[in-house]
C-alpha cells in the first residue's frame, strides 16, 4: 500500500494543493500530483497537474462546487480519495501564516490549538481565516486525519529581541505587537539547501531575496534568521504587486484626517491598491511592466529595485558584513534584468554578476572575482510543510508508542 501527504496552502480566493508519496523513512518525498481551485466565490477554476506537468484535470466549476472554500475543500478531498484508491492519506500539513509568540515551529493540530491560531485572526486578519477554514472543513469530514500546521512567522523566532521590538509602550508588546516576519517556510528551505550548494554558505552571512507578488528580504547567519524586512504584517518592507511596503505612519494618519479614510478604506489600498500597481497605474505583474514603455512602468520598477538596494544595505548593518546574495521566488528565479539592476545597486559591497550565467538563469550567477557569491536558488515551501508534517505524526506516533508501553 502506497501512503500519501497533502499540503494545502489557502488565499483569500484560492487553495493551492500537493500530494506527496511517502514509501519509507530512507527515501525523500516524492511529489505525485499538484494543482489548485482560484477564483473561489466568483468564477472558480479546478487544475491538476501530475509530477511532470501533464494536465490532469483542468475545468471551470459551477454551483455549489466551489461557492466558498469550505466546498473547495470537500472537492479536493473527494478527488484525492478517487485518486489514491491504491493507498492511504497519512496526514494534512497547512501552511499558516501567523503563529504569533505560541508557536515557534511547526504543531499537530487539535481543538485547543485551532483555538489559538484562531485568537491571532486580529494580526493577519487577510490571511488567517483562510488557513483555518480548511483545516475546520477537513475536521468536520475527516476527524482523525492528523493535521500539522506550519507557519511563515517560525522560522524568524531565532532573531534576537531587539530585532524584533518596536518602540512602543511595553503594553502593546505584550499584547503580541512586535516584528514577527513572514516568507519563513520559504526562507527554511532555501537555509536547508545552501549547504549543498557550497561548503563556505554553512555559516556564511547571508541575504536571501524572495521576490513576487509578494517580496520580503531575510538576513541568514549559521542558517538562522537575524532580520528581515517584513514586520508585524506581511505589508512592511519592500515595494510588492499590490502591498505598498514600508510606509510613514504619518501618511496614514494625514489619509484618515484629510481623507476621512477608515481602517476598512486603509486596508483596501495598502493591501490591494498600492505597490507596483499603484505606482504604474498599469499592472501588478513585473511581466507585464518590464514589457511596457510606459514611464510610470519604467518607475515601479526602479522603486522596486532602489528600495531592495536599501533594504540589503540595512540587513549588511544587522549581519555585521555579507559573504553571500540569493535570489528566490517567482520574480527573483526568473527575471534576470530585475537581478541585474539590483547587482548593479550593491556592487559597492563587491556583487559582480556574470551577465552570461545570469541570462541563463544558472544557479551561480557571480563571477569568479566577486567578493560576493551570488545565487539562483528556487525555492519549494510545499516540501518544507511535507517534511515537517512527517516529523510531526512521527513524533507523535513515537510518543503515542512510548505512552502504551
Amino acid at each position: 500500500m502506497n501512503n500519501y501527504l497533502m499540503v494545502i496552502n489557502a488565499g483569500s480566493s484560492s487553495i493551492k494543493f500537493a500530494v506527496y508519496q511517502k514509501h519509507d523513512a530512507l527515501e525523500p518525498l516524492v511529489v505525485e500530483a499538484s494543482g489548485q481551485i482560484d477564483g473561489i466565490g466568483n468564477q472558480p477554476r479546478f487544475t491538476v497537474k501530475n509530477a511532470a506537468g501533464l494536465v490532469l484535470i483542468e475545468r471551470d466549476l459551477v454551483a455549489p462546487e466551489a461557492d466558498d472554500h469550505t466546498s473547495a475543500i470537500t472537492l479536493i478531498n473527494t478527488w484525492l480519495i478517487t485518486s489514491i484508491k491504491d493507498g492511504a492519506l497519512l496526514a494534512v500539513g497547512h501552511r499558516v501564516v501567523h503563529g504569533g509568540q505560541y508557536y515557534s515551529e511547526p504543531v499537530l493540530i487539535d481543538a485547543s490549538v485551532l483555538n489559538v491560531l484562531e485568537s491571532l485572526i486580529p494580526l493577519a486578519p487577510l490571511h488567517q481565516p483562510h488557513n483555518l477554514v480548511t483545516i475546520r472543513a477537513l475536521l468536520d469530514t475527516r476527524p482523525t486525519l492528523p493535521q500539522v500546521a506550519c507557519f511563515d512567522t517560525a522560522f524568524h523566532n531565532s532573531q534576537p529581541v531587539v530585532a524584533q521590538r518596536f518602540a512602543l509602550p511595553r503594553r502593546f508588546s505584550d499584547q503580541g505587537v512586535r516584528r514577527y516576519g513572514f516568507h519563513g517556510l520559504s526562507y527554511e528551505y532555501i537555509a536547508s539547501v545552501l549547504p549543498t550548494l557550497g561548503p563556505k554558505l554553512q555559516q556564511a552571512r547571508i541575504i536571501v531575496a524572495h521576490l513576487g507578488n509578494g517580496a520580503s528580504l531575510c538576513a541568514l547567519q549559521n542558517g538562522r534568521s537575524i532580520a528581515t524586512t517584513m514586520g508585524f504584517s506581511p505589508l512592511d518592507g519592500l515595494v510588492m504587486g499590490t502591498r505598498c511596503g514600508n510606509i510613514d505612519p504619518g501618511v496614514l494618519l494625514y489619509l484618515m484626517n484629510q481623507h476621512g479614510m477608515d481602517a476598512d478604506a486603509l486596508q483596501q489600498l495598502l493591501y490591494h491598491e498600492s505597490g507596483l500597481l499603484g505606482v504604474s497605474g498599469i499592472s501588478s505583474d513585473m511581466r507585464t511592466l518590464l514589457a511596457s514603455e510606459d514611464s510610470h512602468a519604467h518607475e515601479a520598477i526602479e522603486l522596486f529595485v532602489y528600495r531592495i538596494g536599501r533594504e540589503i544595505g540595512s540587513l549588511i548593518a544587522a549581519l555585521g558584513g555579507m559573504d553571500a546574495l540569493v535570489f528566490t521566488g517567482g520574480i527573483g528565479e526568473n527575471s534576470a534584468v530585475i537581478r541585474a539592476k539590483i547587482g548593479y545597486q550593491v556592487a559597492w559591497m563587491g556583487v559582480k554578476l556574470d551577465e552570461s550565467a545570469n541570462q541563463a538563469h544558472a544557479t551561480c550567477i557571480s563571477t569568479v572575482d566577486s567578493k560576493i557569491s551570488t545565487w539562483v536558488v528556487p525555492t519549494d515551501e510545499n516540501l518544507m510543510i511535507a517534511r515537517h508534517t512527517i516529523e510531526q505524526i512521527t513524533t507523535h506516533e513515537t510518543i503515542s508508542d512510548s505512552n502504551a508501553k
